[in-house]
């Protein structure tokens, strides 16, 4: 993606869209005419994902007319994946750009902050969560109390599975070595007899080349083509049609960054940073699914074939998925309020993803 996608004059439209329009000149710099530089580090391990974010990162010096500075980092480039958090927490990075499960390590309650096997499925249900029924703000909330700002959640899209093996049903994860983030989806699938473990994406296609793992999880089909996953495995499983991912649908990552940071910034700055993370967010989703529709052909090409699972391996999936939902809620009170949030929305009328005869008998306990 070329920078022209992310002008200036697309971005400050868009502040100005969203009531930001006292942004529409950020370009006034420190009183000594200084650039305050961030060092900031992507989840992303090489491809399509990585371009977009370093194609971003270059157009925040303009955009802010010289006052802030993005210096990006791809995976491991300064710390491995499973260290962001500390990293950016002791100042060795400003910010960082991960997948947001990771952050469950530290905080119990981020299982339900990026989304998981049968929940809300869809990127929009995902932005009403947080920017309309209070997500962002507990999710703040939760982050200060480690040290970092949670400025926003960036959509890049639906995660799918490579297999040595083909996936025809549910029963064909038994028994089969499998890379996935951990958690809740690890759970889920260790119920289907999956035997799983659990390693950052750079670890990924080495794993799977020497047969350590036979199955893996992990983004859609752009950056995981980058990646060679075409030369270790031969299938890609999904669900059913319209369903690309039953385990993570939505697999957000966000722009956290260091409490000492952020509270340098200007009020206007501060301002800025989260809107340009709406930007981004909107941007990064749209180029990886454009990426994707040329992937496709990339695979058909070197013969990977893709099968998907069908209506009645969801039934038992959700069946499997839903007591575990609320064993992970229960683990503290930030999980149970915002799972209650989310349960709440999956079961009104708007999605409906949720009966009540599927939760019978299941305590919430607030």
């Amino acid at each position: 993606m070329s920078q022209n996608n992310f002008t200036r004059r697309r971005a400050l439209g868009r502040m100005a869209a969203a009531g930001a329009a006292t942004l529409a000149a950020p370009a006034i710099a420190t009183a000594a005419g200084q650039t305050t530089t961030w060092k900031i580090q992507t989840s992303w391990p090489g491809g399509v994902g990585l371009q977009i974010f370093k194609d971003w990162c270059a157009t925040i010096i303009e955009k802010t007319g010289g006052e802030l500075a993005f210096q990006p980092f791809g995976a491991k480039d300064v710390v491995g994946d499973f260290q962001l958090y500390d990293a950016v927490k002791n100042g060795v990075l400003d910010a960082v750009n991960p997948f947001t499960i990771y952050a469950q390590g530290i905080i119990p309650a981020a299982t339900f902050l990026t989304s998981y096997p049968l929940g809300m499925r869809n990127p929009h249900e995902w932005d009403v969560f947080y920017y309309a029924l209070g997500g962002l703000e507990i999710a703040r909330d939760l982050y200060a109390k480690q040290g970092m700002m949670f400025v926003g959640p960036v959509h890049h899209g639906p995660n799918i599975i490579h297999s040595k093996v083909p996936i025809r049903s549910i029963d064909d994860f038994r028994g089969r070595k499998m890379r996935l983030p951990g958690g809740m989806v690890a759970e889920v699938f260790t119920e289907l007899g999956a035997e799983t473990t659990v390693l950052p994406g750079s670890e990924i296609f080495p794993a799977l080349e020497k047969g350590t793992i036979d199955v893996a999880d992990y983004v859609g089909p752009a950056v995981n083509y980058a990646l060679g996953f075409s030369q270790v495995t031969k299938y890609i499983s999904m669900g059913p049609p319209g369903f690309m991912s039953v385990y993570q649908p939505v697999d957000l990552m966000d722009i956290t960054v260091g409490m000492d940071a952020w509270n340098k910034l200007s009020p206007q700055m501060k301002q800025f940073v989260e809107m340009e993370t709406h930007v981004y967010s909107d941007m990064h989703h749209a180029a990886i699914q454009k990426a994707d529709q040329e992937a496709w052909k990339k695979f058909e090409a070197d013969g990977t074939e893709v099968t998907r699972l069908s209506a009645d391996d969801v039934a038992i999936m959700t069946e499997i998925a839903v007591p575990i939902w609320f064993k992970y809620a229960n683990r503290d009170k930030d999980s149970a309020r915002i799972f209650k949030i989310q349960l709440d929305y999956m079961m009104s009328p708007s999605l409906g993803y949720v009966t009540p005869e599927e939760i019978a008998g299941l305590e919430l306990k607030l």
